[in-house]
């Protein structure tokens, strides 16, 4: 159960009706990982009131350790009830600091951006498909946990897929407590690895559910001896998680993205954000595709399934999953640059703010283009491709006035710092595959 029958209530109110002993307070720093303390809910009200305290230096926010301590203030509304441990509630935090919101903070930023849209009078509203891998771990290192999994083209396979099924059904009836309302799962393209849906939200209900999703989908892993990656690109042969994302804006109560005279049923309004992600795609590609091993996934060739289904070219279709950008159907349209290690706070955050920025500047997205562009792309000189590694993608992020702004100065001279010390530890490293290619030079 969530507050979704609840708000308005306090933590406190919310324990005793819902039997609560703990509260687990987290917060999501710069990098995605995620933070907590675990509070007692007879302490909850002060919390609440006033934040629970972390050491600024202990995670990665960019504040040093003669920072003054941050509070991560719970947002009622977010409280999310553990399945499996009913006793304990779950809230997403915003981080403040000498109180003030941190600018630094992913969740402060994007609701920064949330309230510039909100301004305009819209509601931005998205669904998240949450690609992962089981695996199991062994002495010659991690394997797909199903060692029947071994079809060359394992997508929606129905025998992979149930004997999964205790796990599966498990999260799915989770969820289904929680009132996420999932309604599909399947085996995914690579072997070992699943998709699971929930109905779409606004926006921040939706990043904050991704984060708990995440957790939750792991520890239910661990308690069966497993694990659940959502690593960009765990295996060079095999298909990498993605977290494509799938947008519309509402007014009043109506889709303002739809259009049914249109031939894709977009908007004017829908094209010229569509206009502004695309102007802004190789800065947001940071923020998508924010690790080392991202840009494994994003330009990959072929895998075993015959297809990698990672984006190459800033371009878009219709219902055409070889682009950045996919129009399923008419009303929204989905974003397939992020990955399974995008801090989704921070990416929709870029997303929207590229958008509004296509709305207010009216820009056009240029012309659909329904080919297959994991073929025909070269035959398009003049789309720009995707950039080949994050530090081409720190670059062009840079180079991004608006998504610089979006972050703030503190947050992007932060993440930009944490994200080149990455780019520099990766490079000093050499590798067995250059061992082998070059110890007889």
């Amino acid at each position: 159960m969530t507050t979704t029958l609840t708000r308005g209530k306090s933590l406190t109110e919310l324990a005793k009706e819902l039997n609560l002993n703990f509260f687990l307070v987290s917060y999501t720093d710069l990098l995605g990982g995620t933070r907590a303390k675990l509070v007692p809910a007879a302490k909850i009200a002060a919390v609440e009131s006033d934040g629970a305290f972390f050491a600024a230096f202990a995670s990665n926010l960019g504040l040093g350790p003669d920072a003054n301590d941050i509070a991560a203030i719970p947002d009622p509304n977010s409280l999310t009830v553990l399945p499996w441990q009913p006793n304990v509630g779950w809230v997403a935090s915003d981080v403040y600091l000498d109180g003030e919101p941190f600018a630094a903070s992913p969740r402060v930023i994007f609701k920064q951006v949330l309230k510039q849209c909100e301004e305009l009078g819209y509601c931005y509203k998205t669904g998240v498909e949450a690609e992962f891998l089981l695996l199991k771990k062994s002495e010659q290192g991690y394997q797909i946990a199903d060692s029947l999994d071994t079809a060359a083209r394992p997508c929606y396979d129905q025998l992979n897929l149930m004997r999964q099924f205790d796990f599966i059904s498990t999260i799915v009836g989770y969820l289904e407590q929680l009132g996420w309302e999932p309604y599909q799962c399947d085996h995914e393209d690579a072997n070992g690895q699943f998709e699971i849906n929930w109905t779409y939200n606004n926006a921040l209900t939706t990043a904050d559910r991704h984060v708990f999703f995440k957790y939750m989908v792991k520890t239910l892993a661990e308690q069966r001896g497993l694990t659940a990656t959502f690593m960009p690109k765990p295996f060079s042969d095999l298909t990498g998680n993605g977290a494509h994302l799938h947008m519309s804006l509402w007014n009043d109560g109506s889709n303002a993205f739809a259009d049914a005279t249109d031939e894709a049923g977009l908007s004017k309004l829908a094209y010229e954000f569509l206009g502004g992600v695309l102007a802004h795609g190789r800065g947001l590609s940071a923020l998508c595709n924010p690790t080392i091993n991202s840009y494994r996934r994003l330009g990959a060739t072929m895998t075993t399934s015959g297809s990698a289904w990672s984006p190459r070219y800033i371009s878009y279709g219709g219902n055409n999953r070889t682009h950045m950008i996919r129009i399923p159907e008419g009303g929204r349209f989905e974003c397939r640059l992020i990955d399974g290690a995008a801090n989704l706070y921070l990416a929709q955050a870029g997303i929207l703010a590229a958008g509004l920025e296509g709305m207010e500047k009216h820009l056009e997205p240029g012309k659909r283009l329904d080919e297959n562009m994991f073929v025909r792309g070269t035959e398009f000189p003049d789309l720009q491709t995707l950039p080949t590694s994050l530090l081409e993608a720190l670059q062009s992020l840079e180079q991004d006035a608006l998504l610089m702004s979006t972050l703030g100065e503190q947050g992007a001279r932060t993440f930009l710092d944490f994200k080149y010390q990455e780019w520099n530890a990766h490079n000093a490293q050499v590798t067995s595959w250059e061992l082998e290619q070059y110890i007889n030079c």
